[in-house]
């Protein structure tokens, strides 16, 4: 049900994604995990609606993380079915295992492996997933020529990436108060990260150069909470933990992270309510087939 596999180069072309997720950012997720889970879930179910999954499938979940969504296919697809979710981070592998014995799903494995390099079998889905999962790769078309290679003709392919940050304050916004007192390193442009798929002009051009065909993105947008916050100090604990501002803050004295805390509670105040600190995000939804 949930085998160990691991297919993953610690010097290959991901390396610096291999060791984050890994290392910090593994750690970090896997202790937010169900914070995190929570923020995302409005995205991931829109793209589960969208993917249409048909009973019997077999079905690929590109950057699985913790599994929820690999759950999920793999109930929809139901016995006859068989869904693999992959993923480069041990941690969240170790955390999705657990979640699926929990769960008694015999229709389930989980790979630790690099997409982008990985033997994958060929014509084999019928269909590939992805929730913000597909954004780190050091070189996209690469990867996205491999997942095709592993789709059956007819195959169809969908996932859920980030829009621009000027569409994302929960980006945006903890980010500029924390710049205030901390350097943080300015974002490139398509570079693997949560924003590497922001412009669709260039998600379409590398899913056409891997073979693709019917490309469509669809702009969608949800109110998030943050950090599956229900208050304030958690919301500001979780800006903290994870993300560029944690990364800056590796390091640096109790002085200055108390500082920054001041800050990220004073921007995210604005947004906090009832139901915590509620965020606007914004996504692509992609869906595109294997001819």
């Amino acid at each position: 049900m949930t085998s160990a596999s691991s297919r993953i180069d610690p010097e290959g072309p991901n390396a610096e994604q291999i060791r984050q997720w890994n290392g910090p950012s593994g750690a970090a997720w896997s202790a937010l995990d169900d914070r995190i889970t929570a923020q995302i879930r409005p995205f991931g179910l829109r793209a589960l609606e969208r993917a249409g999954v048909a009973p019997g499938s077999r079905v690929l979940d590109v950057g699985c993380g913790s599994g929820e969504t690999t759950r999920a296919l793999a109930r929809a697809v139901g016995p006859a079915g068989a869904v693999t979710g992959l993923d480069i981070s041990a941690p969240l592998l170790e955390a999705a295992r657990a979640h699926a014995r929990r769960e008694a799903l015999d229709n389930v494995t989980f790979d630790h492996a690099d997409a982008q390099i990985a033997p994958l079998p060929a014509a084999v889905f019928e269909l590939i997933f992805s929730r913000f999962g597909v954004m780190f790769f050091a070189d996209p078309e690469v990867a996205f020529r491999n997942l095709h290679h592993a789709l059956r003709p007819g195959g169809r392919l969908c996932f859920v990436c980030w829009r621009g940050p000027e569409l994302n304050p929960w980006i945006t916004v903890p980010f500029k108060a924390a710049a205030q007192h901390v350097a943080l390193p300015p974002p490139t442009p398509g570079s693997p990260g949560p924003m590497a798929f922001a412009d669709p002009a260039r998600v379409r051009g590398i899913l056409d150069a891997a073979g693709f065909t019917a490309i469509a993105l669809e702009g969608v947008d949800e109110v998030l909470s943050i950090g599956g916050a229900v208050d304030l100090d958690r919301a500001v604990d979780f800006m903290l933990e994870l993300g560029p501002t944690a990364t800056a803050l590796r390091g640096v004295d109790a002085t200055v992270r108390a500082t920054v805390a001041v800050a990220l509670r004073a921007a995210l105040t604005p947004w906090n309510g009832p139901e915590g600190v509620r965020m606007p995000g914004a996504a692509w939804l992609v869906t595109a087939e294997r001819a």
